[in-house]
């Protein structure tokens, strides 16, 4: 295979891969991104019906990021193991079976277990995907691939909001609440997806019956090409849990975490906001989806131009200083339409950061130990979903204000665009061959 049929060849193969896999994990991120949002809909009435405090209800909804952060790096170890298919099926049925289970919530006790349980049976979806994705595509193709996984979160968001919100003014069907019914009709997708995960996601290349032998060994020598590079960045006999206190594993722990606070917070509280303009639930829902259409619209857009050199982190550099100055606009602005579209404007910002960070961890992760170090990632950075879940309404609480919560992601955005400024200096020029951001080390 000469050097221009191997190019033509490249391209049209991760088209192809591209095609034939995204489609259903983004699937899959959208169910579990609904069924993620639906509490802070569900807060509307279920703060009345279970009688609970502001602060009560985000430790409740909170809760989730302690069972992830508990279960996630084992999950992911058993993805490794097991294979996609299988522990892919396994996340998504329980999950879709617990958050059933929330909408016959009797009293806070109850929401507190079933919220962390929901947390345990989600964990490794998403750092599985991401690990799973480097069996597939060599380093250069993932920021493309990412971008459009992430796709799943905002679209989660912007589906589920119309649907959560027409749901809670639809109370009395089957005898159940508006906020149960949330539950019930959200929870269920992610049951129905099971089977079709089991049967219709491959495990790996060398399981895909729509490669040719000749791109089975085309993407074995390139993934392996790269996993040598990896080993040259990590400790050659270190062992699998070793991973866990990697400083840069930790590091980027660190990292995302300031990602994930503004993500949660902006994405729980922010129905509770527009509920402040005195609106409908349903028009609250539709209200809802126009941040998340313009999140999915750069989404779907600007990561595959970030394939080349530093792009992918000037990208990130640029959208957190954006994104810091529009969530503050949310907070000074004098009117709810100036504060709302500032908002609208936030939310792509912060949601273009996520593929683009995912890119750096397997820069020096691989194998067994990118499953684990990815879900350590991940899970550690989530807690800033904990973190936020609990500051936001306490921040609310304390200042009296609805619009002072989104300080946090303001100062979160700010704190991540100096952390990238300085991956950005210490990364150079040294990765320009491979055609994607570096890492430091």
């Amino acid at each position: 295979m000469n050097t221009i049929t191997s190019a033509i060849d490249e391209s049209r193969l991760i088209n192809r891969l591209g095609l034939r896999l995204m489609p259903l994990l983004g699937l899959l991120y959208l169910v579990a991104y609904i069924d993620r949002s639906n509490i802070s809909f569900a807060k509307l009435q279920m703060l009345g019906s279970l009688g609970l405090s502001e602060v009560a209800y985000g430790l409740g909804a909170s809760l989730f990021f302690i069972g992830y952060l508990i279960f996630e790096v084992p999950s992911n170890v058993m993805l490794h193991k097991y294979g996609a298919p299988k522990w892919m099926a396994r996340i998504m049925f329980t999950w879709g079976v617990v958050t059933i289970l929330l909408a016959f919530t009797k009293n806070a006790t109850m929401f507190y277990v079933l919220r962390f349980l929901l947390g345990a049976s989600e964990a490794g979806l998403y750092p599985g995907v991401i690990y799973f994705l480097t069996l597939w595509f060599p380093q250069r193709h993932r920021v493309r691939m990412l971008g459009y996984f992430t796709v799943g979160s905002s679209l989660g968001n912007m589906v589920g909001a119309p649907i959560c919100g027409w749901l809670l003014d639809k109370g009395g069907i089957l005898g159940l609440q508006g906020w149960q019914l949330v539950f019930v009709v959200t929870g269920i997708p992610s049951v129905l997806l099971t089977f079709v995960v089991l049967y219709l996601l491959p495990a790996s290349p060398r399981e895909a019956t729509f490669l040719s032998d000749d791109e089975k060994a085309w993407l074995a020598r390139t993934l392996e090409t790269e996993s040598a590079q990896a080993r040259k960045n990590a400790a050659r006999h270190a062992s699998l849990l070793s991973v866990l206190a990697e400083p840069r594993v930790i590091g980027m722990a660190l990292y995302y975490m300031m990602l994930s606070i503004s993500v949660y917070g902006v994405s729980y509280w922010l129905p509770t906001l527009v509920k402040g303009f005195g609106v409908s639930n349903t028009t609250n829902g539709f209200l809802n989806i126009i941040p998340w259409l313009m999140a999915t619209i750069v989404l779907a857009w600007l990561p595959s131009k970030l394939r080349a050199g530093n792009r992918a982190l000037i990208a990130m550099l640029a959208s957190a200083l954006l994104g810091m100055v529009f969530f503050l606009s949310s907070v000074f602005m004098p009117t709810n339409t100036l504060r709302f579209i500032a908002l609208c404007f936030g939310a792509p910002c912060m949601y273009l950061l996520i593929p683009c960070f995912w890119t750096l961890p397997p820069k020096f992760l691989f194998g067994a130990r990118a499953a684990a170090g990815i879900a350590a990632i991940n899970s550690l950075g989530n807690i800033g979903g904990f973190i936020a879940q609990n500051l936001v309404p306490f921040v609310k609480q304390t200042t009296g204000s609805t619009q002072a919560p989104m300080l946090i992601p303001a100062t979160c955005m700010l704190i991540f665009a100096i952390v990238t400024s300085f991956v950005l200096r210490r990364s150079g020029n040294a990765a320009q061959n491979v055609g994607s951001a570096p890492v430091t080390e």
